[in-house]
């Protein structure tokens, strides 16, 4: 690892700091210094001697000494000068910021124009870009102010930069991983076709949404339908379609008569306007029966939502009653087991060793090579051996046995209790069910009810007739057919014959033509019913594919939570972090939150706290980016102890009986030395 360290820092007419030499040698060192004595400005002029910037990562502060009033003190060269140790090797660093003074013509006095900065590496003068290609030889910016002030990462970093770090260390977690760690997640790859969790989720609720739409939309529509319907109990089609052939003969005749009668068209004009008459008439009748059926179809479309909530009912009844034949069910199973296990004990508790006790009479008491008596000794040690082999059986059998009957009375004892919380739930669906019967039935009566009303609104319809509107358009329609039939009275009295005999043709060709359609209208009805009917079907399945996707999708996103999260607080010793928040929706939302012994960093812990996790975040950093600088503690007075690090640490402490700063060598260097 790259480690730097400052042998030297001196600040000359620095923010304030006339002139002050800090010389801690590469070591641990403790600054002390009263608020406002210059222990900040001291970080301040290392990371602007670096990178032009102070500590808090703003590059438009002031360096200049200022007056009593606030105002800037003039033809002061500002400094900093640092000697760095890097893997051994020592460099100095030095920066002039100075004012430019220019005399212009025709003035005595020279003026401000602005500001230069001289750049020196171990003393010799060099360029700005010379300079800053030097610096970022040793590490990059970012990195370098991460790893020097405890609270940065925490404080000064957005938080997506702070978790595309932590990721950076750690590593991502691939969708790969994620579903071979859950069962069932890995059917979820082909369902993805490419787009990532976010996207996919945004895809199912859009999905959801329209087919939800779609759903409800179906039944008003096969409705629409249904009430559309022509009554043709009636009617037969094949006798229509007949009549309909002879009655455009004799039509078509009618007109080849009519034409060679009748050579002009004196009642063109009137005509037209009886037919836009007639329009407006329709137009009226049209808006006429809107009006009337407006009611009704409110009173339908609530009919349809009551519908649709019975069914729901229904289908939760339906669950209920599955619920409780399978609780009933498995509490028999259950019990069963447990009567057998039962039996099983007492049979077992009964059972008795079959060994036989050996006596002394049943000892050999003679040699069996040479048929002597054994000497008595003998024959007592044969006797003690066969006791201890039966006594050692004998409780070998009762300690086997004393354990099957645990096992047994474990065993049966589970299968009881589980019985009986198949009971308690039983009850509970019982009570639900009952519930939802008496649901069922007030949805009923309400269908009752608004059936019956909208019946009594069908029979209230009012006649086109009683309009008043219609019946002022009617009189006007009479009055042009009235100057018509004054006009047709003067045409020759064949083609007078001639035309009514047309009229009576199509009028009853009119009204087969009618009744022709109604077939076509039933038979295009009945086509379309079929397919709104499969359309709904279709939507269902499709819609139960999509929940099922959504439920996997979240399963995906909290177990790539845990997988991500362990991995990233394995890297550190006292810092843990938060990466999601979880919505009210049980959503899940990106964050990066510091956490120590479960505290937010943001939110309640102490300063004490606050330094040493960021130290133990800076130790991950540092060996992670292979480098290592020095890390400036303020106000570490706070902090009892401050956790091991490999980095020089310089503690910036308030002491209010310092007027002015003191530098004193801290314990763990001391013994270091």
């Amino acid at each position: 690892m790259k480690q730097m360290t400052i042998q030297r820092l001196s600040l000359r007419n620095f923010k304030g700091i006339k002139e002050f030499t800090l010389e801690p040698k590469g070591e641990h060192i403790q600054v002390f210094g009263d608020n406002a004595t210059g222990k900040t400005t001291l970080f301040d002029a290392f990371i602007w001697l670096l990178f032009d910037k102070d500590s808090n990562n703003k590059k438009d502060f002031s360096i200049k000494t200022v007056n009593k009033d606030g105002e800037d003190i003039h033809g002061l060269d500002h400094e900093v000068e640092a000697t760095f140790k890097v893997d051994g090797q020592k460099k100095t660093l030095r920066k002039v910021f100075k004012e430019k003074w220019t005399k212009k013509r025709g003035d005595i006095n020279k003026q401000l124009t602005g500001n230069t900065t001289d750049y020196y590496i171990d003393g010799v003068p060099s360029k700005r870009k010379e300079f800053t290609d030097f610096v970022e030889s040793i590490i990059d910016e970012e990195i370098f102010k991460w790893v020097t002030s405890p609270s940065y990462f925490n404080e000064i970093l957005h938080w997506q930069k702070r978790r595309d770090i932590l990721l950076e260390i750690a590593g991502d977690v691939s969708d790969e991983e994620v579903m071979q760690s859950k069962i069932g997640l890995d059917k979820l790859a082909d369902a993805l076709n490419g787009r990532s969790i976010e996207d996919h989720k945004k895809v199912i609720a859009a999905k959801r949404k329209e087919i939800n739409k779609q759903i409800d939309e179906i039944p008003l529509r096969i409705d629409e339908v249904h009430r559309a319907l022509p009554d043709t109990s009636q009617l037969d089609e094949e006798e229509i379609n007949n009549e309909l052939q002879h009655l455009s003969s004799q039509l078509d005749d009618k007109q080849n008569e009519l034409n060679r009668i009748q050579s002009g068209g004196e009642v063109t004009e009137k005509q037209k306007q009886l037919a836009e008459v007639q329009g407006e008439m329709q137009e009226i009748k049209n808006n006429h029966q809107s009006g009337q059926y407006e009611k009704i179809n409110e009173k339908r479309y609530t009919l349809n939502e009551l519908e649709r909530e019975k069914n729901r009912i229904r289908q939760s009844i339906n669950q209920l009653n599955n619920r409780i034949t399978a609780n009933c069910e498995q509490t028999e199973h259950l019990t069963k087991e447990a009567d057998d296990l039962r039996k099983q004990w007492h049979d077992l508790n009964g059972k008795e060793f079959d060994g036989i006790k050996p006596t002394k009479d049943e000892q050999q008491c003679a040699c069996s090579a040479c048929g002597q008596d054994l000497p008595p000794d003998q024959v007592e040690a044969a006797h003690e051996k066969a006791m201890k082999s039966y006594e050692a059986n004998l409780g070998e059998f009762n300690r086997q046995k004393a354990q099957q009957l645990e096992d047994i009375k474990a065993s049966g004892t589970q299968k009881t209790s589980k019985a009986k919380e198949l009971e308690k739930d039983t009850e509970v669906a019982q009570q639900e069910l009952e519930q939802a019967k008496q649901q069922l039935e007030a949805k009923q009566s309400e269908i009752g009810d608004l059936n019956t009303e909208i019946e009594s609104l069908q029979a209230n319809v009012s006649d086109i007739s009683e309009n008043a509107q219609y019946q002022t358009k009617q009189e006007e329609a009479k009055q042009i057919e009235h100057d018509i039939q004054q006009l047709k009275d003067s045409v020759q009295e064949s083609t007078q014959k001639v035309r009514a005999e047309m009229d009576e043709i199509k009028s009853k060709k009119a009204s087969f033509e009618q009744d022709q359609a109604k077939f076509e209208q039933i038979r295009k009805a009945d086509q379309r019913i079929k397919e709104l009917e499969d359309e709904q079907k279709q939507l269902s399945a499709d819609y139960e594919k999509l929940e099922h996707e959504l439920y996997l999708t979240e399963e995906f996103i909290r177990a790539k939570v845990d997988l991500l999260e362990d991995k990233i607080n394995s890297k550190f010793k006292h810092a843990h972090f938060k990466l999601f928040d979880t919505q009210i929706n049980e959503g899940l939302k990106e964050t990066c939150e510091t956490l120590y012994e479960g505290v937010p960093y943001s939110g309640g812990l102490n300063n004490a706290a606050r330094i040493n996790v960021g130290l133990d975040i800076i130790n991950t950093l540092s060996e992670h980016y292979g480098f290592s600088a020095p890390i400036f503690v303020d106000n570490s007075e706070a902090v009892t102890r401050l956790i091991d690090t490999e980095a020089q640490v310089i503690s910036l402490v308030v002491s209010e009986q310092d007027k002015q700063l003191r530098v004193e060598e801290t314990e763990r260097t001391k013994e270091a030395v």
